[in-house]
């Protein structure tokens, strides 16, 4: 059977596991790379209580660096407002069907905005990324109440409508020369609409669709208070859930050490 090739697995460091054993002492004649799982056999390093080779530790390095440049903000912005735009898709089925806001369904809203922010920056984090994704996430859940809100502004159009329609005094007949001039009146607006700037239409719309989708949550908190409370805190848990996941990884790298000379001491 070949070989497995040398491939770097994804790390992580939120739990230390010793890559020696304790009684392992002086007598240690070789570590294995958490990283590329590849024996260490002169020098290694201690990255959160887990040893890796220099080439390893190199790379875990660059990942706690900030990447700067348009062409990585771009992206990321990219990626996580495609995020938002499903997250607002699963959080609005969720309520509609539902008829509840759950909590765990915010949480995953963060979590697939952190995850797209990251995709974009190729697993690296910063500050500027983490209030992306706290903005991103917030917008995702206005997103998913707009349609209530498009909701009940019909509902209220349809009953204002209809009660027009039954209180509103009916003409006996209706003369040719005022139905005339109702036709041409109509005809005028027509044209009035069809001379204005269409071009302008379609930004304007997205301009008050954003607007209001990044007051929606905002206004349902203040306006259900004190019930909105939970949803307050159901927000807030999304997007702490985002900026948790972009953040700077905290790294603590020591090293080299010989090997042969014993595992680094405990902190």
């Amino acid at each position: 059977m070949d070989p497995q090739p040398n491939t770097v697995k994804p790390l992580q460091f939120e739990t230390a596991i010793p890559s020696v054993p304790a009684d392992a002492g002086s007598t240690q004649q070789g570590v294995t790379c958490v990283a590329c799982q590849r024996a260490i056999l002169d020098k290694y390093f201690d990255v959160n209580a887990q040893s890796v080779c220099e080439a390893c530790r190199n790379e875990i390095a660059q990942h706690t660096e900030t990447p700067r440049g348009l062409k990585v903000l771009a992206r990321a912005c990219l990626f996580g407002l495609v995020a938002a735009i499903l997250g607002a898709i699963l959080y609005y089925a969720v309520i509609a069907i539902t008829d509840f806001e759950i909590g765990i369904v915010a949480i995953a809203i963060g979590y697939m905005v952190g995850y797209g922010v990251r995709m974009g920056t190729r697993g690296r984090g910063g500050r500027r990324f983490q209030v992306m994704a706290l903005v991103l996430t917030y917008w995702a859940v206005g997103l998913a109440y707009t349609p209530f809100l498009f909701s009940e502004l019909s509902k209220e159009d349809a009953t204002q409508e209809a009660t027009t329609n039954t209180t509103a005094p009916v003409d006996a007949a209706v003369t040719p020369d005022a139905s005339e001039a109702a036709d041409a009146a109509d005809a005028a607006d027509a044209a009035d609409a069809a001379d204005a700037p269409g071009a302008l239409a379609l930004p304007l719309a997205l301009a008050a669709l954003m607007a209001i989708s990044f007051t929606l949550p905002v206004l349902t908190v203040v306006s259900s208070l004190p019930g909105g409370l939970i949803s307050g805190a159901i927000i807030a848990f999304g997007m702490h859930q985002a900026w948790r996941m972009t953040a700077v990884p905290q790294l603590v790298i020591t090293g080299p050490y010989r090997i042969g000379a014993g595992p680094p001491a405990a902190a």
